[in-house]
């Protein structure tokens, strides 16, 4: 069997080594990031139809003035964001599958001027006609580099779970600096859009079904087993 490697930040990085354990798997790897938060100025809640969110960073990260909005609906790119939300005390106005740019095309069937409270890395939005959008940050990801021991062990290859095009973007450019032969590494990935982003060159590259972590885990499991 092949071993798992995941890079995506804490607290997400423990959950998904805790549930590829209980898979079975031999995990390997560390995060390639540190999220932090960055000073913001909140702007009028009452110039907005409601908020939408791309990541739970936002509710880890974003502070006391937070609570400025919690009587805005927020719309979430997922299940785990809305879960962040509802215990911070938000309510949910819609929770989106298949990313946040799927999530916009829903929403752009009413006329909405909406506040994105995101991070300083984030996916670019095509808008409906029908939706406004501004945007705030409120955290920014800290780049770390792979340890010595992820780059032994990824020596001989494994399967390497990417969880964002970030994530995507950052071991990309780890494997080129310590010359790290892409040949001997199979990739699973949240969605196409990571799969364009992090090149090619690999041994293979598999996108999970729905954006979600028990999805992409257990891809990630059955190519551990089958390669």
């Amino acid at each position: 069997m092949k071993p798992l490697f995941l890079f995506r930040p804490e607290p997400g990085w423990a959950v998904s080594a805790k549930s590829a354990e209980d898979m079975g798997l031999e995990v390997f790897g560390a995060p390639l990031f540190t999220i932090e938060p960055v000073e913001w100025r909140a702007p009028l809640p009452g110039d907005f139809d409601g908020l939408l969110v791309g990541s739970a960073n936002v509710f880890r990260h974003g502070g006391p003035q937070l609570k400025k909005f919690d009587k805005l609906p927020v719309h979430v790119v997922g299940e785990a964001t809305a879960a962040a939300a509802r215990s911070a005390g938000f309510l949910i106005g819609r929770t989106g599958r298949g990313g946040l740019q799927s999530l916009v095309d829903q929403l752009g069937t009413r006329t909405l001027h909406l506040l994105r409270l995101a991070g300083e890395d984030r996916v670019t939005l095509r808008l409906p006609d029908t939706l406004s959008v501004d945007t705030t940050v409120l955290y920014r990801a800290v780049p770390q580099g792979l340890s010595d021991a992820a780059v032994a062990n990824l020596q001989d290859g494994g399967v390497v779970a990417l969880h964002s095009g970030s994530a995507a973007q950052r071991f990309k450019a780890e494997c080129d600096t310590h010359d790290l032969d892409r040949a001997k590494i199979d990739l699973v990935v949240i969605g196409p859009r990571v799969a364009e982003m992090v090149g090619a060159g690999w041994r293979s590259i598999h996108i999970a079904e729905a954006p979600g972590d028990t999805e992409l885990l257990a891809l990630a499991r059955s190519l551990c087993q089958t390669s």
